[in-house]
């Protein structure tokens, strides 16, 4: 385990492939250990977190914000709408800067390939908060972390992605995130006009991930372990009636989840797709997901910028 934390020391976090399993399951091991502490240890006092999100968050940006404080880490966050970005400064200009002020960028960006490019800018290291429809590698490895902590594994179970494959970052994630462990089945669940982008589903025929196409979650619901539910992203869309025409085309409800011994999962926010009454079955499990959202990325940040002996 010793050579797998010194692999994090000052990484970038771009894409959830540049990890190994090995890797990933001593991340795991660290959450582990920041779930049930009551006090944090103060490790990053000395250190600078900088959060540059250049789309709206939730979940990321303020659960990257607590565990840097928590760990005793300082945080300075640019706001696009305030900063000179407004006056004409080039991204490439403004994450030099970040630079030379923070040890660590968290970033947010609508573009395919921005925290690549970011991580090749500067020396710092850079973690990708989500990247256009491309990745969102610490959300796979919370979603990951949650099925291994709710069900005891992630190997040999079925798993059901469901909703937006296209432009969800979040679903392509957790399938290349899959590539590193040995899942039973993966069902993919979608609208035609949203199912897995053609590379996408390539890359992962090629590493023999196995599974299957659907067009309905009846069809599988009985068999699945772990339910992905992902919002139809009205940002992604150019045409608006293409958005409505697909809007609500998944909803799990409570009366479908009878069926179902799944625990279901949601990257958040929710729409439609995921109503209120099925925060009360006992297959809900985003909620506490979210939450280990926090612990995950205490021990993210400490593998990155902590010691790593």
């Amino acid at each position: 385990m010793a050579k797998n934390r010194a692999s994090w020391s000052k990484r970038d976090v771009i894409s959830i492939l540049d990890f190994s399993r090995e890797e990933l399951e001593l991340l795991f091991e660290e959450t582990d250990k920041f779930v049930t502490q009551e006090k944090a240890p103060n490790t990053l006092s000395e250190k600078i977190v900088a959060t540059a999100f250049f789309e709206p968050s939730t979940r990321t940006r303020l659960s990257f914000s607590v565990a840097a404080l928590r760990l005793g880490a300082k945080v300075i966050d640019l706001s696009p709408d305030v900063s000179s970005l407004l006056k004409g400064e080039s991204f490439a200009d403004t994450i030099s800067m970040l630079e030379g002020y923070a040890d660590l960028i968290v970033l947010r960006h609508p573009s395919e390939g921005a925290a690549l490019f970011a991580a090749e800018l500067c020396e710092k290291p850079v973690i990708n908060g989500g990247d256009g429809s491309q990745h969102h590698p610490t959300q796979a490895m919370l979603d990951l972390y949650t099925v291994s902590r709710t069900l005891g594994q992630i190997d040999g179970l079925v798993y059901a992605v469901v909703g937006d494959l296209k432009y969800s970052r979040t679903a392509s994630s957790l399938l290349y995130a899959l590539t590193k462990f040995k899942p039973k089945m993966v069902h993919l669940v979608s609208p035609e006009a949203l199912a897995l982008r053609k590379e996408v589903y390539q890359r992962l025929k090629e590493v023999s991930l196995p599974m299957e196409v659907h067009s309905s979650i009846e069809e599988v619901i009985s068999q699945v372990d772990v339910i992905y539910l992902t919002r139809i992203q009205k940002e992604r869309f150019a045409d608006p009636d293409e958005y409505k025409r697909l809007k609500g085309s998944y909803v799990i409800t409570k009366s479908l989840l009878e069926k179902s011994h799944a625990i279901v999962l949601h990257p958040l926010p929710r729409l439609e797709e995921l109503p209120y009454e099925v925060d009360r079955t006992p297959n809900a499990a985003y909620i506490k997901q979210a939450h280990w959202g926090v612990p995950l990325r205490m021990a993210l940040l400490n593998l990155i910028l902590g010691d790593s002996q």
